[in-house]
């Protein structure tokens, strides 16, 4: 053997060792994580370890997300709803506002299993905070607010006027109906909202299943869902600085004011957003995971 072949194989051994350390330390690492999962709470680590077992007991899907096993928060839905009559993911019409790409995955928050052919319902205020249907309702900039929180501060009771309104006009913008896919799965196409007196910026959501979906739209079934999605300061200050956002002259409520989200973040429904922080105008990616109980009945 030359001493050329002697230091190519001494070399080889050297790399396979250096491998072996790499693998051991990535054990290591990986039991530390482990300690210190168990260290931050017994909880944690039961649900991440439950969520780890469906995942491996499951139908081959791709790993289900770590907040799988949460039940997004139910919030009142507000006077001004009106039963999915646009089945549709593009809701935005004519209406100008920052674009927003809007994709929610629904799961079963007990299995983490998707919530497939649910209907999905959205709708919010314009960017001046009116909504389509009660354009005579204003947006509570010298006129009436659409919601402010009731006299005795309890978010769970009525709005003022007796909870739900019936609508005052045709107009339909920014709402609309789609369904989730095998995968659970829903994506509409929007602009960023505005706000008006008494909340802060937000979406109305709502989820139905065991329904039939006909030539007509959605029939039947109940409402297993009914919640608020909400958007963190720092991107509705960027929102504020772009027409006709900037043009609301609206009294505008942070989220820490408003009287219905929890602060539960992305559990109280509280959007990821991914966007240019220097140039908003140009649009947003909203996403989030909804935990529900497809057995519950939540009207709102």
């Amino acid at each position: 053997m030359t001493a050329n072949q002697q230091s190519h194989e001494e070399q080889d051994r050297q790399d396979r060792q250096g491998q072996q350390d790499v693998t051991r330390r990535k054990v290591v690492v990986a039991g530390a994580g482990a300690v210190a999962a168990v260290g931050l709470g017994g909880a944690m680590a039961a649900n991440a370890f439950a969520a780890e077992q469906r995942e491996k007991t499951g139908d081959g899907s791709a790993p289900l997300p770590e907040e799988c096993y949460l039940l997004t928060s139910v919030a009142m839905e507000g006077p001004y709803y009106i039963d999915a009559d646009k089945i549709r993911q593009d809701v935005t019409e004519d209406k100008e506002g920052i674009p927003v790409t809007l994709r929610l995955k629904v799961i079963d928050s007990e299995t983490c299993r998707p919530v497939r052919d649910a209907a999905v319902d959205i709708w919010h205020c314009d960017a001046v905070g009116v909504y389509s249907g009660y354009e005579d309702m204003g947006n509570g900039d010298g006129g009436p607010a659409p919601t402010a929180p009731p006299p005795t501060g309890d978010p769970s009771g009525p709005p003022p006027g007796g909870g739900h309104q019936e609508p005052t006009d045709d107009t339909r913008y920014l709402r609309g109906t789609w369904r989730t896919d095998r995968q659970g799965f829903v994506t509409f196409r929007t602009v960023f909202p505005g706000w008006y007196q008494g909340r802060c910026v937000h979406i109305h959501l709502k989820v139905h299943v065991n329904g039939e979906w006909t030539d007509a739209g959605y029939e039947g079934g109940t409402t297993c869902h009914t919640g608020q999605l909400y958007f963190d300061e720092e991107s509705v200050l960027a929102s504020a600085e772009v027409e006709p956002y900037a043009s609301n002259t609206a009294e505008r409520t942070t989220l820490d004011e408003d009287f219905i989200y929890d602060g539960n973040g992305a559990r109280g429904g509280l959007l990821k957003l991914r966007y240019d922080p220097r140039d908003i105008a140009k649009g947003v990616r909203a996403s989030l995971t909804v935990g529900v109980d497809p057995e519950a009945t939540n009207e709102g």
